[in-house]
Parts: C-alpha cells; structure tokens; sequence
C-alpha cells in the first residue's frame, strides 16, 4: 500500500490518478470485475474513499477509463496480428475465417479486456455522469472505427459495412466470454450430468465461429 500526501500540483494529481488506474489494474488480474471495491482499491493505494472519488466519480468510471486503455492496447498490436495472419492472395471467403482467427486468438490471452466488455454495457455505463459517458462512447467510437479500418484493409469486400461488422464483433466478444466462463454451479451441473456439457463452449473457438460468421453474412449483404 502507498501512502499520499495531499497532490497541491496538477502534476502530482496525474500521479494520483495514475496510481488509482494502475492499482485497479492490478486488482483485475487478481479478481473479477464485481470483486473490486472502493474500499479495498483505497485501501492498497493508500488514499482515502473519499480521495478517490475526487479524481473518479465512480468504481465504474475508473473501470471505464481501464476499458478504454486496455482497447487501445489491442487495436495498437492489432495490424502486425492480421497482417501475419491474414493471406491477402487468398479467396474473400478464406480470409473471413482467418480474420476472425485472428481476432479470436488476440483476445484469449486479454483476460481483462475480455471481463470488461462483456460488463461494459451491463455494469460500466452504469453509475456514471453523462459526461463521463460520452467520453467514454467517443472513445470507443474511434477504437471501432480504427478496427473497421484494419477490416477494411484486408476485407474491401466489406465495403462500406465495416463499422457495422465490428460494433458487432465487439457485442459478440463480451457476450461469448460471459457464456464461455460459467459460474460453479453450472460447472458442478456439467460434471453431474455430461449431456449438459453440449452448452459448455471454449472461448477461441466459439467466438472463432461468431465471428466468422458475421463477417461473411456481412460481406454477402454488402455485395447483394
């Protein structure tokens, strides 16, 4: 636990700002997103409840700002990812199942970004001021906009239907990880019962075939 003195600064508020997002960071790797408290996210960065809600309106606005930092990490290390995975001389319909391998497999190893999309409109957008919210929405916005960019790239078939494909892309990642994580109730079911284990999906490969999917019901509506 750090311990703050009072930030005087704008500086020193940054700092403090800072502290807060990297230790609720650090919590996301330990616990899920209901887990994380504003009590026990004071407690480890050594300031006051109260201090903290002076530089974040909400548990849910910090949670909001993470989102936006951790998708704007993946959409930087995106284009090296498609363009490793993606032949561009192959038939439209084979690299629609490759840009969603790729993207499918991007997200298996962004645990936190994952648990934050999928609370994202359930939870996060919630507990906010209206301008906390359209930051946010204009933020994802452009994170949006940058994927459908890299779609487009590598899939001009889309045409103009790129941000459509990956506004729903994005609905659908935070929708399969909430399904491909089931609490320990329906896991216990599972274990009792085997013919349940038909509703037990692998994350990478269901979304794998969502995505797939949707690109190519995307790519036949815009060439129809």
């Amino acid at each position: 636990m750090t311990t703050f003195q009072r930030a005087r600064s704008e500086e020193q508020r940054g700092i403090r700002r800072q502290a807060i997002l990297d230790t609720t960071a650090a919590m996301l790797e330990e616990m899920s997103i209901g887990e994380v408290s504003l009590n026990e996210l004071s407690r480890r960065v050594g300031l006051a409840k109260s201090n903290v809600l002076r530089y974040f309106e909400s548990r849910e606005a910090i949670l909001l700002e993470l989102l936006d930092r951790a998708w704007r990490q993946w959409v930087a290390d995106l284009p090296a990812l498609v363009h490793a995975g993606i032949d561009q001389d192959a038939p439209v319909s084979r690299r629609a199942e490759q840009f969603a391998a790729v993207i499918a497999g991007s997200l298996a190893r962004r645990r936190v970004l994952c648990d934050l999309l999928s609370a994202q409109a359930g939870v996060l957008e919630h507990n906010v001021s209206p301008q906390v919210a359209a930051r946010y929405k204009r933020a994802a916005v452009a994170n949006v906009a940058d994927i459908a960019a890299l779609a487009h790239q590598h899939l001009p078939e889309l045409g103009d239907s790129a941000p459509q494909l990956t506004a729903a892309m994005i609905m659908a990642v935070g929708a399969v990880w909430t399904h491909a994580r089931p609490s320990p109730a329906m896991l216990a079911a599972y274990e009792a019962d085997p013919s349940l284990t038909a509703f037990k999906l692998d994350f990478v490969t269901a979304l794998q075939e969502m995505l797939a999917t949707l690109t190519a019901g995307t790519i036949a509506r815009a060439s129809a």
